[in-house]
């Protein structure tokens, strides 16, 4: 059977089944009301990026009249049918889970005051801060006197403004009030008696203040409604080769900007005529995501919530790699490979690892790939550092990071005023690998050393983000991620210089073509009758040619076991599977975001680090890179903690053919699988310090 025939979950469908999941954190008692509250402002954020990519990628191939379609949505205007009727189900059941958390957060003496809320005390405070912070930061518009559509801004929540007289209530104008969280945040922490904690939404601060703003209008009467509204993200940046990467990155940021409408989440007590008036004005149709919510919106805020409670579990802090306590980074790498398991241990090596070479006379150049950057980042200063030391710095930075495109040119200009050499990117093809290679010259002699890790380059998300970084000194490694940025730094000698590479795989194609054959290998063994199996970490599996070859592994006996966070098209459960396909996702504290495989290869397990998912833009649209791992005990440390994450039976769910996020829920202890491989290897940490005191 090919292919294209095969059954698979459309992947849009299987993403809002993700973020399902993290909606089903945030209803969780047993996890931290803190943590709760960030999973609903995870969740929100989520969806906002899922309607400015890909619900509007999905609009767009409705209006193309040709018979293309993307990756397995064969059907665009049944899928977005399908995510209207989800999506409404989802945000019902987010507004039941809010309402749940404001009760308890009312028990723990942690109020959210409306503006008809206030004492006296607060209310002259809200006065005071309005004149001082958020008066300065307003700009009403009175929307019945602008020219066509009002520019509104994505991202951003707007205040809709019914405003009428007394003495005739018939007469009625609208006026809309951006909210400036951007500048003020959007909590504020008023006065209150001792032992309670009590907050304002930035919104309500401006509603209450509405008589204020608009006085010289002469009305005396106010109504106020949330809403938001979400444009579509993609940059349709023109292939016109005179204009350079640059000018258009710019050019698609600006439009970004003013990208069509894909979505308005509004209050559904908005008055109808209002709503009527803002879908008119705004060209949308009933055709189009409108989607009732309740009064607060924009809830990716309350990932920031602030810190009003006692007693609240704090996330467990990395601790250091046993074997990077003692020495210079540099000089235990040379050595040794050692790998690093994020959030568990601490980021600092690698930022260490740049800063000693910044500063070692014996260090000729530093290469390294950036992906998305923290906002201050350490990684950056030390490669400026690095540059001031006469090193030679060549920063591969890829513009064309998804939302981070405004950022990364910052970085760009920075690093090249200081003297950097700044690549940036390559066309129609993105950047993702995290490499870094750095050549010292020791008594006469050239010698690598660097890193290939499975995540950002970023000391804010490695405390959160779950990836693994190899460091190594390894000759045969070295070379290959040599080879990878000889081609960054002159693509026109073609992706062909890539397939020199012997033992790092690189996208585009070569990885693709290594795991077809390392699948094809097991389904040998498996018709054998000999052990094979397969275990496949990774964020996303939606590559309709990769789901097929599992498939045929799992018909030939292959034993498949999946773990998988987000998006999962395969369908795992099928008759004429000789064994069953295990398929999960774990959400939890940490965002699992390594990419791992392992396969059995007759005993001698083969297992790989990698920079991709298996999905099409990762495997021939990408520079990737994956790399094996050789060391017995680094080999062991993986297999054991994919291992105690197949074995979660708390936060682990199946990935079935219903799509219904059902729990994993297997007799005996319970294993909660963050919790267990943070123990895992605190007492591996623990076992060589005692070995090393004797």
């Amino acid at each position: 059977m090919t292919h294209h025939k095969r059954k698979t979950i459309a992947r849009d469908i299987s993403w809002l089944s993700f973020n399902a999941r993290v909606l089903q954190e945030a209803a969780d008692k047993t996890v931290p009301l803190p943590e709760r509250i960030r999973f609903l402002g995870i969740f929100s954020n989520n969806l906002d990026e899922f309607f400015r990519v890909r619900v509007a990628t999905l609009k767009r191939m409705t209006q193309v009249e040709s018979k293309a379609h993307m990756h397995l949505e064969v059907n665009p205007q049944r899928i977005l049918k399908q995510i209207q009727q989800i999506v409404l189900e989802q945000q019902e059941e987010f507004n039941r889970i809010w309402a749940g958390i404001q009760v308890e957060l009312n028990r723990r003496k942690i109020f959210l005051r409306s503006e008809k809320e206030l004492t006296s005390e607060q209310q002259e405070f809200i006065r005071d801060y309005y004149d001082e912070e958020i008066s300065p930061n307003l700009i009403p518009l009175m929307i019945e006197n602008t020219r066509g559509v009002p520019n509104l801004r994505d991202k951003s929540i707007y205040l809709a403004v019914v405003m009428s007289r007394s003495t005739d209530p018939s007469q009625r104008k609208y006026a809309l009030v951006e909210i400036p969280s951007r500048v003020l945040g959007r909590f504020i922490i008023l006065p209150t008696k001792p032992g309670q904690h009590e907050l304002m939404l930035l919104e309500d601060a401006i509603r209450f203040n509405l008589p204020d703003i608009f006085h010289f209008f002469g009305y005396d009467q106010y109504e106020s409604y949330i809403f938001k509204m979400t444009r579509d993200a993609e940059m349709d940046i023109d292939n016109d080769i005179s204009t350079n990467i640059i000018q258009k990155l710019e050019k698609g940021i600006k439009n970004r900007r003013r990208g069509k409408p894909v979505r308005l989440v509004y209050d559904k007590e908005m008055d109808a005529g209002l709503l009527k008036y803002l879908i008119r004005r705004l060209n949308l149709s009933k055709k189009e995501n409108i989607i009732p919510g309740g009064r607060v919106h924009n809830f990716r805020h309350f990932m920031d919530f602030p810190d009003v409670f006692t007693g609240a579990r704090k996330r467990k802090k990395p601790f250091d790699h046993p074997l990077l306590t003692q020495n210079r980074i540099a000089d235990t790498v040379m050595q040794r490979d050692i790998l690093l398991h994020f959030p568990y241990h601490s980021f600092t090596p690698v930022i260490d690892l740049i800063r000693e070479a910044a500063f070692d006379p014996e260090v000729v150049s530093i290469k390294i790939t950036c992906y998305r950057l923290a906002s201050h980042s350490k990684i950056i200063n030390a490669l400026l550092n690095a540059v001031r030391n006469g090193k030679e710095i060549v920063v591969m930075l890829e513009l064309r990071a998804r939302f981070d495109e405004e950022a990364n040119l910052e970085w760009k200009e920075r690093l090249e005023e200081e003297g950097a050499k700044v690549l940036v990117g390559i066309p129609k093809m993105k950047v993702h690998s995290k490499l870094c290679v750095i050549t010292k010259k020791h008594k006469g002699k050239l010698r690598h050393y660097g890193f290939i890790s499975t995540g950002n380059l970023n000391e804010k998300t490695s405390k959160v983000y779950a990836d693994h970084c190899l460091l190594t000194a390894n000759a045969q490694i070295m070379v290959d991620v040599n080879k990878i940025f000889q081609y960054l730094e002159q693509p026109k000698l073609g992706v062909g210089l890539l397939k020199e590479c012997k033992t790092v795989i690189p996208s585009p194609h070569y990885v693709r073509q290594e795991l077809e054959r390392l699948i094809q290998e097991e389904i040998h063994q498996a018709r054998r009758k000999k052990p094979a199996s397969i275990i496949a970490k990774m964020n996303s599996l939606s590559d309709e040619k990769m789901i097929s070859k599992l498939y045929d592994a799992a018909r030939a006996g292959v034993e498949v076991k999946l773990i998988i966070r987000g998006i999962c098209c395969l369908l795992p459960e099928d008759k004429k599977f000789k064994k069953p396909v295990v398929s999960i996702s774990i959400v939890d504290e940490y965002l699992e975001h390594a990419r791992v495989w392992v396969f059995h290869n007759k005993g001698k397990e083969k297992v790989y680090l990698s920079s991709a998912d298996w999905m099409l833009r990762n495997l021939d649209h990408r520079i990737e890179a994956s790399c094996p791992v050789w060391e017995e005990g680094l080999k062991k440390e993986l297999i054991d903690i994919l291992n105690i994450q197949l074995s979660d039976n708390v936060k682990a769910r199946y990935l079935n053919n219903a799509n219904d996020n059902r729990y994993v829920k297997t007799p005996g202890r319970k294993i909660r699988s963050q919790v267990a491989i943070y123990n895992y290897l605190i007492k591996k940490t623990t076992n060589h310090r005692e070995i090393g005191s004797h």
